[in-house]
């Protein structure tokens, strides 16, 4: 009798890990059922498919070709984050506009964190009350309609100083790429800081460099337990120092309007720039906005809005060239809407209806930011049958879309 309770305590554990594990299988399977396992290549141990990104300079090409092999909503594990790959327009749809609430913050970045002012800009703000208030000024106030035509009269002139230079290397060869990225950077300074700015030209240098600095691969950035290795590689002192001298310019600049608003020499609403603007708003107290808020902001501004029209100019000259017959088309075009003023103004850039086809094609077939800024989940969601647990990174390929559009 000794014996018997011990093998009856026995019978017992093992029915009930029995019905345990049954009834887990059970729940599986029915989870199956309704959810479908996400597709993506095979994963190498530790690494994932960073090796996949890795072979090719070119990520947004090589997630591409990844793409038609394992559909337009496919896993890659890049190290330690899961990460979801979206590459056509309808599941770009589903994560921006459908579920852009669950999708709305961006990942965790420690170069951003560093750069943006603890994630205080508009880019890498987290959703709430902060975040949608950035948006409200930006829509209504920093690139509202009348707020961009107020800036007119700069991208004119810069226009016809790239023009002149041009014209006066008679007829030699030019190389276009020089002097379109120091024309936009140069509007865009004017438009945020003023015409009369004795930091721009540092300014635009140091921006050029930072950003050259942040597209540098962080190891925490696929590896977040490993976050100690960019500061033994020395990666992220020089991004903090970078960023330091980045930083002591814009304050430099905020500080000199301020004390021109002082002295009332920015009453005129129609001749503020951008910082004239954020310091009107940050006076009027509606939003609380401090020194490092608009700097993040401003840093955003100018970053986004040099580079990328630079990129947009550069593509659609290099298709024009390669295309002679579209480009004897839109100078003719121009030559007739711009006849007999002498040189180009923003007058008549409505009725150049064929170059805004080709500006459309352009952006089309090379989108100026191929891969969009990653995205995280906030909480687990169902997209199109497949189950995204929160936490997931999140990234958009406008390339991959283009191919599909």
């Amino acid at each position: 009798m000794e014996f018997q309770i011990p093998l009856f305590q026995l019978l017992i554990s093992f029915l009930l890990f029995l019905f345990m594990v049954i009834t887990s299988v059970r729940k599986s399977k029915a989870k199956n059922l309704t959810q479908k396992l996400i597709p993506g290549p095979w994963k190498l141990p530790l690494i994932g498919n960073l090796h996949q990104l890795a072979a090719s300079g070119l990520p947004h090409r090589t997630l591409r070709d990844l793409a038609t092999k394992h559909g337009d909503f496919m896993h890659l594990q890049l190290g330690q984050v899961s990460t979801v790959v979206a590459s056509s327009p309808e599941m770009a749809k589903e994560i921006m506009k459908t579920h852009d609430i669950v999708f709305a913050n961006r990942p965790f970045l420690v170069v951003a964190k560093m750069t943006t002012y603890e994630c205080t800009d508009i880019v890498f703000a987290p959703y709430g009350t902060y975040w949608r208030n950035l948006r409200k000024i930006c829509t209504s106030e920093l690139l509202s309609a009348a707020r961009v035509a107020s800036f007119r009269s700069i991208r004119e002139e810069e226009v016809l100083n790239l023009v002149e230079t041009i014209k006066s290397n008679g007829g030699l060869a030019v190389n276009l790429t020089e002097k379109v990225y120091p024309m936009s950077y140069t509007i865009t300074a004017r438009a945020t800081f003023g015409k009369k700015c004795k930091d721009q030209e540092a300014f635009i240098s140091v921006v050029a460099e930072e950003s050259k600095v942040n597209s540098g691969f962080f190891v925490s950035e696929f590896f977040p337990s490993l976050k100690f290795l960019d500061v033994v590689s020395g990666l992220k002192h020089r991004v903090e120092k970078i960023h330091g001298e980045t930083d002591r310019i814009v304050g430099n600049i905020v500080n000199d309007h301020k004390e021109s608003r002082a002295k009332g020499r920015s009453e005129d609403e129609d001749q503020e720039d951008l910082v004239d603007v954020l310091l009107r708003l940050q006076e009027d107290g509606e939003f609380p906005l401090t020194d490092n808020n608009i700097k993040a902001v401003l840093f955003d501004v100018f970053s986004a809005g040099s580079e990328t029209s630079a990129t947009a100019v550069e593509w659609a000259m290099s298709d024009m060239i390669k295309n002679p017959r579209v480009m004897t088309k839109a100078q003719a075009e121009a030559r007739q809407v711009f006849e007999g003023k002498g040189n180009v103004d923003e007058t008549g850039v409505h009725q150049l209806k064929y170059l805004k086809c080709v500006i459309k094609e352009t952006l089309r077939l090379h989108p100026v930011v191929p891969l969009l800024i990653p995205r995280e989940s906030s909480k687990n969601c169902v997209v199109n049958g497949f189950e995204i647990p929160a936490k997931t990174r999140v990234i958009v390929n406008a390339m991959g879309n283009r191919e599909r559009s």
